[in-house]
Parts: C-alpha cells; structure tokens; sequence
C-alpha cells in the first residue's frame, strides 16, 4: 500500500492500479484553480451544491494528475447510470463522494470503481442498524455509542462504494449487501471491496472489478444532465 501524509484520509494504492485520494474541501478547493470544464458545469447550481462539486471535482483532478497525467485536462462527465467518467476515456474508472466538507475520489485505469466516505452518525437508529448489518446489528449494538456510530459508517461506505462502482446507487438497495463489522477486505458480486481501516481515521472505502474488466471498457459515455453525486 502506497500512502502520502496529506490530511485527513490521504492518498492510497488500494490495489495495484486502484487509487484512492481524500481531502478536506478546503484543501481541495484552495490548492489548485477550479477546472474551466467544471466550473461551467457548477454555474446555475446552489451556492452549497456548486461548492461540493468544484471540491470533488478538484480532489478527482488532483488524484488523476498523480495517476494518470496525460488526462489531467480530460473533460468528466456524468454516464447514463449517473457516474462520472472521463470524456472519451471510458477504460478509465472513476468516482467520486462528498461528506461532510470532505471529498474522496477514486482511478483506476481498466476496471469500474466506487469510492464513499462518510462522518459517522451522532447516534444511529437500531433500526437503521438492523437494515444495514442484518444479523451483525445484536454485536455492534453492544458497543459504545461512539464506537456503534463509527462501525456503521465504515460499513455504510462499503455498500455505498459497491452500489456507485456498479451504477445503481441507492436504487441498488445498498442496505442488502452483506459486509462483516470489523472487516478490510470482501466481495460482493463481480466486485471485490476494501474499507482504509489501518490508514484512514475517517471511514472510506473503496469497491472495484478486475483489472481490464470487459465491462469497464465499454462504459457508455451518455451524458445527463445532472452532475454526479
């Protein structure tokens, strides 16, 4: 694992060729001048919401240019399942998430990638808790307030990254996939996953296909109108 000290998750090689990059928005907005692409796409939106996409926007750019400098000036878009892509370099996964005044963003060249970070919750739900863990909700329920809401995100993050890896979001029930508290590595599908547990204090994980997966190759590069999430 390659990791720089750059606060507060850092940049990570999750797995040969699976980058993962995140950042507070400030940094990410302070460091480098807002793509001209990108602020186009930000005009007309909320003052908030055009905040959070330059901060992604940036964090992505930022961790392209470390990865894969030749696109560093490659206009991103959104697909037809909502992910962002690279215009005209669609072999080339990428993602990106926002939480809280951070933002993460993951690359990886030849597979499809998602990537989630997230705050914990102030207190969750034991409803909330017996959606998303299922049988494990009775063992987490046990721990310390603090430590509850800290497990149920890093898990939150692995289902977010699978379902935004494979283009449904929340409309691919991420609640239903089955992730072991405590957990740094697993499967789901066609997807493997890894939650930064020994590097990140924040929760942040990232899920991914095989390298040179035949379906990340051929990604649409169908353009909706309404930016990523």
């Amino acid at each position: 694992m390659s990791m720089r000290t750059e606060k507060p998750g850092g940049q990570y090689e999750i797995t040969d060729g699976v980058w993962v990059l995140c950042r507070s928005d400030r940094t990410a907005t302070d460091t480098a001048k807002p793509h001209r692409d990108d602020l186009a796409q930000a005009e007309g939106l909320p003052a908030w919401r055009a905040k959070e996409f330059l901060a992604g926007r940036a964090t992505l750019r930022r961790l392209i240019r470390e990865v894969r400098p030749d696109l560093a000036d490659t206009a991103v878009r959104t697909d037809a399942q909502g992910r962002p892509c690279l215009v005209g370099h669609p072999d080339v996964g990428v993602s990106i998430s926002h939480d809280g005044g951070l933002s993460a963003a993951a690359v990886a060249p030849g597979r499809r990638v998602g990537v989630d970070v997230q705050l914990p919750p102030d207190e969750p739900s034991e409803a909330i808790l017996r959606r998303c863990l299922k049988q494990h909700a009775a063992q987490v329920e046990e721990l310390p307030a603090p430590e509850r809401a800290l497990e149920l995100a890093w898990v939150w993050t692995v289902q977010e990254a699978c379902v935004k890896a494979a283009g449904t979001g929340l409309a691919g029930r991420p609640w239903t996939i089955a992730v072991t508290p405590g957990h740094r590595h697993g499967r789901w599908g066609r997807y493997r996953w890894t939650s930064l547990r020994d590097s990140s204090l924040i929760p942040l994980s990232c899920a991914f296909t095989p390298r040179d997966d035949p379906d990340a190759r051929g990604r649409s590069n169908a353009l909706p109108a309404d930016p990523e999430c």
